[in-house]
Order: C-alpha cells, then structure tokens, then sequence
C-alpha cells in the first residue's frame, strides 16, 4: 500500500471542516452511549450517561442540519438509559412492596 504524499495530506486537510468533526465526534458518542446500553458483557450505565452527557453538552455545536436526526438518536439513547437503570432499582416483583413505617390508626 502506497503512503499518502505530504501534498495528499495537505489537501485532505483543507477539505477537513470543524463542523464535520463537531457531527462525528457527537454521533460516536451517541453510538457509543447505545451500545454502553445494549450491548451484553459490555453494559455500563455509567459510561453511556457520561457519552449521553458530553453528546447533550456538544449538540448545540452541531449544524443546525444536522441537529434533527441527532437529537432524535439522543431521545432514544436516553429512554433507553432510563428503562435499563430503572429496571436496575426496581424490587423483584415476587417480594411484596415495603411497608409503610408510619402508624395509622386499625393499623
């Protein structure tokens, strides 16, 4: 395989725009949120919620073209975040729910 020139190099460089990179990075760390999320052996809720935080954090950087189809992957990244964790604190649903601690009176 051939190296690329230093002219090659310049010249995909100048093609290189901030924004392009802004998207990327933004749609890498919602994909990388997803799969923190869905993904068995790999499932961390703490790495998904900081990818889903640095992505929220970057959005507003996004072209405003762009903007629509990521925040629609975010929305469901972050349902996705609350069903898991929240499936994570629920008691198992063969235990009766805790008893209220407070006196009532017939109680």
């Amino acid at each position: 395989m051939n190296e690329p020139t230093e002219q090659q190099l310049l010249e995909a460089l100048k093609e290189i725009k901030a924004e392009d990179v802004v998207v990327q990075t933004v749609a890498t760390l919602v994909n990388l949120a997803g799969q923190k999320l869905s993904v068995e052996g790999a499932k961390d809720p703490g790495e998904a919620q900081k990818a889903i935080d640095a992505a929220r954090h970057m959005l507003p950087l996004v072209p405003e073209e762009a903007q629509a189809p990521i925040q629609n992957a975010l929305d469901q990244v972050q349902m996705l975040y609350v069903r898991e964790t929240s499936e994570q604190k629920a008691p198992p649903k063969d235990e009766p729910p805790p008893q209220s601690k407070i006196w009532t009176p017939g109680s």
